[in-house]
């Protein structure tokens, strides 16, 4: 059983010792508070759709959001106080695995925050780690009821203020607005009336509680305050503006950047405690005379969610590595993280259908987490950009990874208590054309000897050979649906080679790995056959995509022990009451 389990999170025996020490305190008093609060009150809290007073009064008391949200520069010399990715990402899962409400509140938090810790406004930065450390939440006040996040449509408009040199006087809604009810700062993006333009954006500071800001409703039926806002001649004194032009624009993207990589191990930390809920009640469920599990089609689905489940870790682990080891001059995160929050949170459907298709009734129960996970998991891969917006992102890097590798040191694993500075100094959101990829083959060629992974190899040097003599046309350029069956191909090559590396690093086992791998060949000989049923297809690429089918390399006594493991996870742990 410790073998299956080490993988998961598990409260009962979580202890993050590769943290300094108050990281792992803080980590493991968060798991005690919900393990305390017990699964009754969770699930009740979650239905009666409460606002998270107590949770957000227990961070405030541990100084939680200002331990993990407060870059080094602005923590005025307190040690503890950084912006650490890896210590972001397992709060992340933590806050996944008891209930996304939470997740959310800190999430939100984390979005408004960045556009101030990237603003070189000295005041704004002080007053912003004095609220945190007075346990406020932030709020990032960007998209709109009817532009979305089109921000270069803004409607947010800023009237120079005749009575304050250098101020302005705001007005205007903003919708979708996470934590708009009780922000001690909202970031919030306009454009100025008196200049036309990229010059005429700007990023502000806004008050929740000031009498011009006027909060109209949750446009969710949920615990998580998702509002729509409205200024209305809000007085804004050149002290609240934290960008002005093109960097309020890039410090939107860039806040985006940062934040869209907590939705994957949000993901994962959902679907682990409905695995716990999913196996253990088909292992006690006795159907026709036999256990639910004795069922040979029962056993698939449980395997194949627990190894995209591991799959989804290992990608994750190894993004934050290349994110924490970002510069100037390697900026390969700006692929793996639109990988994180498009390809991490899909597996995570997946994941949880492959166990609803198990449980069946069970998932709907309301005295279950089950019921919960399965319509929070639908929402990850929503958030910050479509799963279409995200995917046409990742095309933008598809030859240059595919096609020309070029060296790059080596990214070590970074569990370090290090401040991620760089993430607030990205400099200009463009120039992704640019970005150079260190050779995809190596992470594969380490485990050549592996069946599975030999036979997705295959197809992903067919997909090479398709970029270079299939390519799509320029008119075909223009079929966003046939572009993103491409991208869904490139997206699993790239799945693959992160979770090939973490692999080396953490010494997982080979035929884990071989099973993981099957699955993933299945996946892409699907999308092959999606590509080939496109309208705009070509024959040649009709006949590639038909050439790039593979059927997995079967093992029958390899799945049976990794059945084994995942059997292994019933009873291993489940929530107090």
């Amino acid at each position: 059983m410790a073998e299956s389990t080490s993988l998961l999170f598990n409260p009962r025996t979580y202890d993050p010792v590769h943290f300094d020490p108050e990281t792992r305190r803080l980590l493991r008093a968060t798991v005690d508070w919900f393990e305390a609060r017990g699964k009754r009150r969770l699930i009740q809290d979650y239905r009666s759709r409460v606002w998270l007073a107590d949770f957000l009064e227990f961070a405030a008391k541990e100084e939680l959001f200002a331990t993990f949200l407060t870059p080094a520069s602005a923590a005025a010399g307190d040690g503890d106080r950084r912006w650490d990715t890896a210590r972001i990402a397992a709060l992340n899962e933590i806050f996944g695995f008891y209930g996304l409400d939470y997740w959310y509140a800190w999430q939100v938090t984390v979005l408004g925050l960045g556009p101030v810790w990237q603003s070189d406004n000295a005041d704004a930065r002080e007053r912003a780690a004095g609220l945190l450390a007075q346990g406020e939440v932030f709020a990032f006040g960007l998209s709109e009821r009817t532009h979305g996040a089109d921000i270069y449509s803004t409607d947010m408009l800023l009237e120079p203020d005749a009575d304050v040199p250098g101020g302005f006087r705001a007005t205007g809604s903003k919708y979708y607005i996470g934590n708009g009810n009780a922000a001690g700062l909202v970031s919030v993006f306009g454009r100025r009336t008196d200049v036309e333009g990229p010059d005429g954006y700007v990023f502000f500071a806004a008050d929740s509680r000031h009498p011009a800001y006027h909060l109209r409703k949750n446009v969710v039926d949920s615990s998580k305050f998702v509002s729509e806002f409205h200024l209305e001649d809000y007085p804004m004194a050149p002290a609240d503006v934290l960008h002005t032009g093109r960097a309020a624009f890039d410090a939107a993207l860039n806040t985006v950047n940062v934040g869209k990589f907590n939705l994957c191990t949000a993901s994962i930390g959902i679907c682990e405690h409905a695995m716990y809920e999913a196996v253990t009640h088909a292992t006690n469920r006795i159907l026709y005379g036999r256990p639910v599990t004795a069922f040979p089609h029962v056993r698939r689905e449980l395997t194949d969610a627990y190894v995209r489940l591991v799959g989804m870790k290992l990608f994750s682990d190894r993004a934050v590595d290349y994110f924490r080891s970002a510069g100037p001059d390697d900026r390969r995160y700006l692929l793996f993280n639109p990988m994180t929050k498009m390809k991490v949170t899909t597996e995570g459907e997946k994941v949880i259908d492959l166990m609803w298709d198990v449980i069946a009734a069970k998932g709907f129960e309301k005295d279950t987490y089950f019921a919960q996970a399965a319509v929070e998991i639908r929402g990850l891969p929503k958030l910050e950009g479509t799963v279409h917006v995200n995917l046409a992102l990742i095309l933008k890097f598809l030859r240059n990874h595919l096609l020309d590798p070029v060296d790059h040191p080596s990214v070590p694993t970074r569990l370090d208590a290090a401040d991620d500075a760089f993430l607030f100094r990205q400099g200009p959101a463009r120039g992704l054309g640019s970005v150079r990829f260190h050779d995809w083959r190596t992470a594969f060629d380490a485990y050549a000897e592996v069946p599975n992974v030999a036979r997705f190899r295959e197809q992903a040097d067919a997909l090479c050979a398709f970029v270079e003599t299939s390519a799509p046309d320029e008119e075909q350029s223009r079929d966003l649906d046939l572009l993103l069956a491409v991208g869904q191909l490139f997206a699993l090559v790239v799945h693959g080679q992160l979770i090939l590396e973490q692999a080396r690093l953490t010494g997982l086992d080979e035929e884990l790995l071989d099973e993981l791998f099957a699955v993933l060949v299945r996946d892409f000989s699907a999308h092959a056959v999606e590509l080939h049923g496109k309208d705009s297809a070509t024959e040649a690429q009709q006949e590639w995509a038909l050439g790039a089918v593979r059927r997995p390399v079967v093992d029958t006594a390899r799945s049976t022990r990794i059945w084994e493991r995942v059997e292994a996870l019933a009873g291993a742990y489940e929530m107090a009451p």
